[in-house]
Formats: structure tokens, C-alpha cells, sequence
């Protein structure tokens, strides 16, 4: 994208919103604005304010980037309705859905849903949408244009998916360093010196996520590359894959993070 972003309104600014309002920079601001009572100083860029009192009189958005905590929805949103009309609301809040959102913002509102995940900070991210009622074809294009400023963007169809979305996508960097934290764990527990343990840990889940992104091969298919028959990949696949070990716990985490979106909508 080549032409200066239009203005933005950014409600709320911790890691995930930080993130996007740095990849924002790098396409180019025309102006934003941030709302956030508890960062230190303004970030690069934009101006801060603390309330939405504050937003100054003569700035009209053309979208707003509601980057907030869902429990905090019903206070915060409704301070936001005057904008309905004129600007599209990119939510990034798990669990709320539109209904919810325009039943704070106005039922006229236009709203996307998105649930980004953390690799937005290095713009490997990934991000599943979902365009609500009212949403043009030019308010999407926006919506697009300022997810994809921090990585992948998918859209969907139906809205209930993004509860899966967010269990999958959303909490799957956190699965994936643990992943990494057992390893180096595991290490240490056979002899290897505790630098070393976290180098190889480190070094071998982000390498193998380098490989599956570069590869036109699925998950399986490298997975069955690494395993030489009687080997010991195969002897340790052998415990993870049995259906008690991570067939089922996988599964049984991705149903309750699921589960914990949709309890978060109301």
C-alpha cells in the first residue's frame, strides 16, 4: 500500500495494538490517535490521550481499532457511537461478538471482527476476519489494508468461527513456546548445561517454523521426513502420539479455549 493510511483511532494500545500501530507506521500515517490511560508517553506517530473526552474535536476518524480488554467492552464502547457512520470499528476483542458491539456502538455501526495473534510484533502474524452488517466493500478493503500491515489475513463467512479462530490461531503462539519451554526442560533433565538447553529449544522451534512456512509439504509429510524407521524420532513420536498423550489433549485445550470465547460474548 502506497498512499498514507487515512486517520485512525486507536482504543487501546498494550502489545497487540502496540504491534499494529507499528506496522501502521511502516505503510504510513496520515494521523492516528490513541486512547490508553496507562502508557507512559505518546507512541511514534500518533498523539495520546488518556479519556475519550480527550480526542480532539476537529479528528474524524475513518476507522476505529478497538484493541481493548472485552471486559472492559461495556464501559468503553458506548463513548465510541458518534463515530458510527462515518468510520468502520475493527474489533480485536475475543468472544464480543457484532450483536454485542453494535448493541454499545449503535445499531448502524459497521464492524469488522479480527482475532490477530502475537507474531504481529515481528509482522509474521495471522489474522482471521469477519465482515458484520454494513460493512462496503471499501470499509473491508481498510480493514484489510490494516491487518495485513502486521501479517497474514484470512477472511470468513460466519461469524461463530472466530471462537475456533481464536482458540487455534489466536492462543496458538502461547502452545507453541511451550512447546519450546518443555523442550529446553527436557534438556537440561538429560545433562545438557541449561545455555545450551535454551539455545537448541529456541533455535528448533523457530527453525521448523521457518520450514513449514517455506514448505510446500504439510505438517505430516515433514513430520515423517524427520522420522527414519526404528530411529529415535520414531521412539519419541511413539509416546506423543499415543491417543492419551497429544491426540487428545490437543484437541480437549482447542474445545475449552473455544468454549472460553463464547462464554467471553456476553
Amino acid at each position: 500500500m502506497t498512499d498514507a493510511l487515512p486517520p485512525l483511532l486507536l482504543v487501546g494500545c498494550g502489545k497487540m495494538g502496540g504491534a499494529m500501530l507499528a506496522g501502521w507506521r511502516e505503510r504510513g500515517l496520515s494521523r492516528a490517535v490513541v486512547v490508553d490511560p496507562f502508557l507512559a508517553e505518546a507512541p511514534e506517530g500518533a498523539t495520546l490521550v488518556r479519556t475519550p473526552t480527550e480526542i480532539p474535536a476537529d479528528f474524524a476518524p475513518v476507522a476505529v481499532i478497538l484493541a481493548t480488554k472485552p471486559q472492559e467492552a461495556a464501559a468503553s464502547l458506548p463513548h465510541y457511537a458518534r463515530f458510527a457512520g462515518g468510520a468502520v470499528f475493527v474489533s480485536i476483542m475475543a468472544g464480543k461478538t457484532v450483536a454485542v458491539m453494535r448493541g454499545l456502538l449503535g445499531e448502524g455501526a459497521a464492524i469488522v471482527r479480527a482475532m490477530p495473534n502475537t507474531p504481529a510484533a515481528v509482522r509474521q502474524g495471522f489474522t482471521a476476519a469477519f465482515a458484520g452488517p454494513g460493512v462496503s466493500a471499501a470499509q473491508r478493503a481498510l480493514a484489510h489494508a490494516l491487518l495485513a500491515a502486521t501479517g497474514e489475513v484470512a477472511w470468513v463467512e460466519e461469524e461463530g468461527l472466530l471462537d475456533a479462530v481464536t482458540a487455534v490461531s489466536g492462543g496458538g503462539p502461547a502452545y507453541v513456546f511451550l512447546l519450546a519451554e518443555l523442550l529446553e526442560k527436557a534438556a537440561a533433565e538429560q545433562g545438557i548445561p541449561a545455555d545450551l538447553a535454551r539455545r537448541m529449544a529456541r533455535a528448533t522451534v523457530a527453525g521448523s517454523g521457518a520450514l513449514l512456512a517455506a514448505s510446500m509439504e504439510d505438517a505430516a509429510q515433514l513430520r515423517k521426513n524427520v522420522t527414519s524407521p526404528k530411529g529415535t524420532t520414531e521412539r519419541a513420536l511413539a509416546v506423543l502420539m499415543e491417543q492419551s498423550a497429544w491426540p487428545e489433549h490437543i484437541s480437549k485445550a482447542i474445545a475449552a479455549a473455544t468454549a472460553r470465547s463464547r462464554e467471553l460474548a456476553g
